[in-house]
């Protein structure tokens, strides 16, 4: 089976962004939280750039 390159940093990238998201509202501290966002949405970012590059393949 051949996965398309750059899902699973999208895929990864979402569950962090969502782990910082719930820390942000429990009350963690806030820089954490936005720094484990941002790792997270680089994440995704950097993986859809991959998916649209490579869609043909």
């Amino acid at each position: 089976m051949k996965m398309q390159e750059g899902l699973i940093p999208t895929v990864l990238g979402t569950a962090v962004t969502a782990t910082g998201t719930i820390m942000s509202k429990k009350k963690v501290q806030p820089i954490v939280a936005a720094g484990i966002i941002g790792f997270g949405l680089a994440h995704v970012v950097l993986g859809a750039i991959d998916l649209i590059e490579h869609r043909d393949q």
